[in-house]
């Protein structure tokens, strides 16, 4: 490998004047000024298949989505759009939200109150300052004239990460040197248990620059993290109702910025814009209101209808095709095919038989590239960028972790089917010669709003760095879509204040759940059931069996998958059924067939068990 340019990637606001790709960088003096060894000058071919694909985007125009906003910025507006969606707009006046603020407030972290405190301060003073009437001062919220947590101590970030000018770099591959690493990728189990932003300050301090990373094209094997193997089960983003996961997102977001303030990551967030947008047709069009459409013709439908249709004759026809994603189609060819697709699609009268796979992937970018909003949404892209500042793997997976729990659902569900499909692509790599590193530089523009730029140098840094998000993307996403166990946690907390419940189980509320139980049931389960007054006892609901309910007594052994396959053996399965915990401190969770039974029960022992198809 030979080290090409040493760039200084700067944390913090990224400069408007080099930022026309939405990725812009400043040389470092190393550039300017360069040691006598190991500094070539940076060629255009290090990065060809981005700047190739930026071409490309400029030759079929820049897409219809969103421009970024002017630079003058409204920090009352601003503050207010983040206590809004972080479910806190009952503070800015007093008019109850979607969900209760107080009830959230009570379940915060202390950082994370500290955090709440110094937006809804910086919102009541930007007011005061331009003459505006605040309904609620900060002191309503938080009473006493200090905040909950010393808001000295906790106000003032730690100075932001600058990488050490030999720290980050753009590498080149150079087989012939021999520098190409055939090790494996290192695997590491990332904890769950506590929230993120808590180690994040202490581990910053005792590092220092050690973790500064280097962003390379030799496509040597990044880390991979692994997801523990809890006794409650791990959980999917799909595994929990829509009501829950909007409730995550705030969660989500108000740790994102406690987890961004504690590594002095300057969060920045783009104003959302309000413009006209189309309501009919595939391109261009708002994902809600695609999928709305969708669900018209597909009920249940939670990727684009069109977007799972190009992926699957992509898959079929290009996966072992050389340059896929490389090689563009005909402008002119995919321009009338789009045409076609707007016309056709919904009669099933489009002929698909006359897509090729190079086709294929000129409207799937163009998808992507016009939809009215990014993506990765306007609001959040600047947070995904400020990941390129974080200066350790660990805490770039955790922040982006944070940041697909933030992502509307048809955005998540759209991207998890991108990178499920860029992940089959890397794995026929010998066939088609797409590595990750070339899939990555592809798909980077596209994800990142480019607006088509001539490529110069100090642009290069930038360019590398989105390429590596979307590398951990490809390589995390398992990881990514899984919901980190102290968010369920966290979730069970604020159902619980919301509601008023306790989570432990009385003597009274066994006896009284035993006791309906025993109402249900023919005087001979009574008999067998009335002397056990212990903890375990459960009754399973299956409403599509024969036998729609069966009393089990739970052992610390008992798993959810030992259930389902009892239910599957008793009954016959036709279709496969899963174990949900309903009700109690969740709203509905399809459980891992992992998850120990008697530990979740502990937990919530007031929900309901119920076997059932998970899109029920």
């Amino acid at each position: 490998m030979r080290r090409v340019g040493s760039l200084e990637r700067v944390g913090g606001p990224l400069r408007r004047k080099e930022q026309n790709l939405g990725l812009g960088t400043m040389m470092s003096q190393e550039a300017l000024h360069p040691p006598p060894r190991c500094v070539r000058s940076v060629s255009m071919d290090s990065m060809e298949d981005y700047w190739s694909e930026v071409r490309s985007i400029t030759e079929n125009g820049p897409g219809c989505q969103d421009e970024p906003p002017d630079e003058r910025v409204d920090e009352a507006e601003l503050e207010e759009a983040w206590l809004q969606e972080a479910g806190l707009s009952a503070l800015l006046c007093g008019v109850p939200g979607d969900t209760p603020a107080e009830a959230l407030l009570s379940t915060l972290t202390r950082s994370q109150a500290a955090l709440v405190h110094k937006r809804l301060d910086n919102y009541t003073q930007t007011l005061r300052k331009r003459n505006k009437q605040s309904v609620r001062h900060v002191r309503d919220v938080f009473p006493g004239s200090d905040p909950p947590v010393s808001a000295t101590v906790a106000s003032k970030k730690p100075p932001p990460c600058h990488p050490c000018l030999t720290c980050v770099c753009v590498c080149v591959s150079d087989h012939s040197s021999g520098c190409m690493s055939d090790d494996p990728p290192v695997r590491e189990t990332l904890l769950f248990d506590v929230p993120y932003s808590e180690g994040a300050s202490a581990a910053r301090k005792e590092s220092g620059c050690q973790g500064c990373l280097r962003v390379g094209r030799d496509d040597a094997p990044l880390p991979v993290f692994l997801p523990p193997s809890p006794k409650l089960g791990l959980t999917g983003a799909q595994d929990l109702s829509s009501e829950d996961m909007k409730k995550i997102g705030y969660i989500s977001l108000i740790e994102l910025t406690t987890f961004y303030d504690a590594l002095g990551v300057e969060l920045k967030r783009n104003r959302t814009t309000r413009g006209k947008t189309r309501e009919s047709g595939l391109f261009g069009v708002p994902l809600a209101t695609l999928l709305e459409n969708d669900r018209k013709k597909l009920p249940g439908s939670k990727v684009p209808l069109v977007f799972k249709k190009l992926l699957s004759k992509l898959e079929q026809t290009g996966l072992q095709t050389e340059g896929i994603l490389r090689v563009p189609g005909s402008a002119s060819r995919v321009k009338h095919l789009r045409q076609e697709l707007e016309a056709k699609f919904y009669e099933d009268r489009f002929d698909w038989e006359q897509v090729r796979h190079n086709d294929a992937a000129g409207l799937l970018k163009m998808f992507i590239r016009e939809l009215p909003h990014p993506l990765l949404t306007l609001q959040h892209l600047p947070a995904f960028l400020a990941v390129q500042s974080i200066s350790s793997y660990r805490h770039q997976i955790q922040a982006l972790h944070l940041l697909i729990m933030l992502l509307p659902e048809p955005n998540r569900d759209t991207l998890k089917a991108l990178l499920e499909f860029l992940r089959k692509v890397v794995a026929h790599e010998e066939e088609n010669r797409m590595s990750l590193w070339n899939v990555s530089m592809i798909v980077a523009p596209n994800l990142f709003v480019s607006r088509g730029k001539s490529a110069k140098l100090e642009e290069m840094q930038g360019a590398a760095g989105a390429a590596h998000l979307v590398r951990l993307l490809i390589t995390n996403q398992d990881l990514l879509w899984t919901v980190p166990c102290f968010l369920i946690s966290h979730l069970r907390k604020l159902n619980e204040a919301s509601s008023g419940k306790k989570t432990p189980r009385s003597e009274k509320g066994k006896k009284n759940l035993l006791k309906r139980w025993n109402m249900e049931r023919n005087k001979g389960e009574k008999m067998e059931l009335s002397g056990l007054l212990v903890d375990g006892l459960i009754r399973v609901h299956a409403p599509l069996h024969a036998k729609v309910s069966m009393a089990l007594l739970l052992d610390g052994e008992t798993k959810a998958k030992d259930v389902m396959a009892r239910f599957d053996c008793e009954n016959g399965s036709r279709n496969r059924q899963y174990l949900f915990e309903v009700g109690g401190n969740i709203g509905e969770r399809c459980l891992d067939p992992e998850t120990y039974l008697l530990d979740l029960y502990h937990v919530n022992p007031n929900c309901e068990w119920v076997f059932k198809p998970r899109n029920t």
